[in-house]
């Protein structure tokens, strides 16, 4: 399939500073049971708006990684869906960006939540400054391809194109190239880790846990544990979405870190790209909003 070349349009920055009270006004519409669950679903105007409503004191926590994602070896990057640690800990990743609205900033700055944000050109090329403000909020984008094709049906060239391509323009936009790369629906072979690495990916980014229509899915246990990595999306349903993980993080006594802090060290003559360091400034701790 054809890949677009053009680099991300730059929309007006007018209006892109985000408030508590705005997403107050904009959960406060939502109406019991629109999140689509099942028995399961929370009610998203109740929950949602706590979540925004709560206030805490505590600060990002700082990570003392006791495990981390492995190393590219023999030129493939490593395939992982959650980090073998015994620290109270779990990891968010929200994908695609396709629905983009003003709660969803506020709900992970509110409950001191960053995430890895795997975005698809496909999903926000008619915005990428939206996503600017978490960034700085302390958030990290990461490769989700250009076009979200099925990497299964690509070749190695194609594959290489979608990740290496998406991975340009998000740092030309971002100010960061991405270290992780998420395939589309979780398809991917042995050319998926081959051009992830080529592209300078540290690791092939799965999960273990959904959060789909203001409910969790989990795979294995039915609670989340320790170094599980979460799937999220920006969806319609985000409010319900998120206020089900803070419930279920928070009943299993974790707390959420950046799955970027766990990487390993790169292996000797490392000539990918993606460097840990090269990240936008986030605001100081005592900066953030009580």
């Amino acid at each position: 399939m054809g890949t677009p070349t053009h680099h991300f349009p730059r929309p007006s920055r007018a209006g892109a500073t985000i408030g508590i009270v705005a997403a107050l006004l904009v959960v406060a519409v939502l109406q019991p049971g629109s999140a689509g669950g099942g028995a399961h679903a929370l009610e998203p105007r109740a929950n949602a708006a706590a979540l925004i409503a709560t206030t805490t004191t505590t600060l990002f926590p700082v990570a003392h990684p006791d495990a981390s994602i492995p190393p590219v070896e023999a030129g493939l990057a490593p395939v992982i869906s959650r980090i073998k640690t015994t620290q109270p800990v779990v990891f968010l990743t929200i994908d695609d960006g396709l629905v983009k609205q003003p709660l969803e900033l506020a709900l992970l700055q509110q409950n001191r939540v960053r995430a890895s944000l795997f975005l698809a050109n496909l999903f926000i090329h008619n915005n990428p400054g939206f996503f600017v403000d978490f960034t700085r909020a302390g958030s990290l984008v990461e490769d989700h391809t250009v076009t979200h094709p099925n990497m299964r049906t690509l070749t190695y060239a194609q594959q290489k194109q979608e990740i290496c391509g998406m991975a340009d323009l998000e740092q030309q936009e971002f100010g960061r190239r991405p270290i992780l790369f998420r395939p589309p629906g979780g398809a991917y072979n042995t050319d998926t880790q081959r051009a992830a690495a080529a592209c300078g990916m540290r690791a092939v980014v799965n999960w273990i846990a959904k959060v789909d229509g203001g409910a969790v899915q989990y795979q294995l246990a039915p609670h989340l544990r320790p170094g599980d990595i979460v799937l999220m999306h920006f969806r319609s349903t985000f409010a319900a979405d998120f206020a089900a993980f803070v419930n279920a993080m928070q009943a299993a006594g974790l707390h959420t870190e950046l799955l970027e802090d766990w990487v390993s060290p790169p292996p000797k003559n490392w000539s990918g790209g993606g460097d840990l360091n090269s990240r936008p400034l986030r605001p100081e701790r005592s900066a953030l909003p009580s």
